[in-house]
Formats: structure tokens, sequence, C-alpha cells
């Protein structure tokens, strides 16, 4: 998750098809049909997708805190 989140706002469809373990291709083609796992933006002639949504989409909370990988857990 951390990983997904560091891409920031928002990611290319290929790198949201990735994580959803799609090709490319079907990646766009499930944009072009509004199908994708996540909810597509179309800015211009590029699709984006919001880095929440498919956080959301994978059933993770987006704005729930996320631990720290360099700090050791209390005991």
């Amino acid at each position: 998750m951390e990983r997904i989140r560091a891409l920031g706002a928002v990611t290319d469809i290929t790198t949201a098809g990735q994580i959803f373990g799609l090709s490319r291709s079907r990646a766009y083609q499930l944009a072009a049909t509004d199908t994708f796992p996540a909810r597509v933006l179309r800015v211009g002639s590029r699709y984006r997708v919001s880095v929440a949504a498919i956080l959301t989409a994978l059933g993770v909370d987006p704005n729930s805190p996320h631990p720290n990988p360099t700090t050791e857990p209390s005991t």
C-alpha cells in the first residue's frame, strides 16, 4: 500500500492497471468503456486515475494514517 500511496495524487492508466493485474491494453479497454475498477479521469487525450480511488477500490481507506516504515513498533 505504501508504494501505491507514494504515487502521489494521480497516476497513469498503465500503472493503475498494473496495480489491478491488468495488461496495458485491457486497462485502456476498461477505461474507454467506463468499467475500470477505479474512477478514471480523462485529461485531454490522457487517462488519469486518482490514487485515493485505487485505494478505495482495494478496500483501503485513503484517509487512514499509514504506518511509518522507519518507526519501530512500540512494545
